[in-house]
């Protein structure tokens, strides 16, 4: 009886917002757009998003990943994934005779445009942010001259600037909001006069979606974060999650990459995915965890969001003339 007792107590609880943000939702629609509309192959610089699944359903419909624009043959179509690429990269395509899709999150684009703008100005920028993550490469990429990477507090320390009266930072946009204003602050106490950015950088749903497993974490004894190893949103909610008091989170792509011995002594499991994640994984987590026990389903809602991108303008025109135009063809 008392084994019944526990196992109807088990429950999960499902954190509102999680998932999908514009920008990832965007960017795959402009994948199978351009697919629909061209037919494959279709190339991608980089992964559209950072997540397994979606690069490998996206791969099977006809999308082709690469690393660097020398891999497309001259007058193919090419799409540059959500993280962005420095105008280095707009410029090899153009060289190689590529009809581009932009697929940039346009919250990405707003920290471009940013650089962009203090550098003009002759401004130190001081770019918060993860060093080899592709939307610093292509942020810093705008304005190389200017920009300094600060990976983190404990970095502010080897930070030097020209002039301490013409300092502003930026951030890349998925960190974790608590230690990116952590950084601030210890850049704010070295440089007295640095300036913020117009609007903050780190986006709406990664912050949206850090507050949903903050307010996990007061419940549950463990956290499930759906994600790719190599997205950075979904390794800070991991982070996130256990700085509010879960005694333990785990970042997984799939269900079957659960560890049974997690649940030992578990009531409350708090589930929730980052930015790039489609529900469906979300889904296969759920009836696993079902078919253990934890049935009893509860959402956490902490937020509504209703923002969506336009696809890019690219996505309106012939690009399969525009491609052999360009290759002379």
């Amino acid at each position: 009886m008392g084994n019944m007792t526990a196992t109807a107590a088990r429950r999960v609880l499902l954190a509102a917002p999680r998932g999908y943000c514009a920008g990832v939702d965007r960017a795959v629609i402009a994948v199978e757009k351009a697919l629909e509309q061209y037919g494959a192959p279709i190339y991608v610089r980089h992964e559209i998003v950072h997540n397994k699944y979606v690069v490998q359903t996206l791969e099977k419909k006809g999308a082709i990943f690469v690393d660097v624009t020398a891999e497309v043959p001259e007058g193919s179509i090419v799409m540059f994934s959500a993280h962005g690429v420095a105008p280095t990269v707009h410029a090899e395509a153009a060289e190689r005779k590529l009809a581009t899709i932009d697929a940039t999150c346009p919250l990405v684009t707003k920290v471009h445009k940013e650089a962009v703008r203090f550098a003009k100005e002759d401004y130190d920028i001081l770019l918060i942010g993860h060093e080899g993550h592709e939307e610093v490469i292509g942020t810093s990429g705008e304005a190389p001259d200017h920009i300094t990477l600060v990976d983190g507090p404990e970095d502010v320390a080897n930070v030097s600037v020209r002039d301490e009266s013409k300092v502003v930072w930026l951030s890349q946009t998925t960190l974790s909001v608590d230690e990116t204003m952590e950084t601030v602050d210890a850049l704010k106490q070295k440089f007295p006069n640095l300036l913020s950015p117009p609007s903050d950088d780190i986006c709406y749903a990664t912050q949206n979606r850090q507050i949903a497993v903050k307010k996990l974490a007061e419940d549950a004894q463990l956290v499930i974060v759906v994600g790719s190893k190599n997205s950075s949103n979904s390794i800070r909610m991991v982070e996130v999650a256990l700085d509010a008091g879960a005694p333990a989170a785990h970042l997984v792509d799939f269900a079957d990459e659960i560890d049974e011995a997690w649940l030992e002594g578990v009531t409350t499991v708090g589930l929730t995915s980052g930015a790039s994640v489609p529900d469906v994984l979300v889904d296969g987590v759920l009836e696993w965890l079902a078919e253990r026990g934890y049935g009893d389903v509860e959402t956490v809602k902490t937020a509504d969001e209703s923002i969506t991108f336009s696809l890019p303008k690219e996505l309106r025109r012939d690009l399969r003339a525009e491609a052999a135009r360009l290759a002379g063809g």
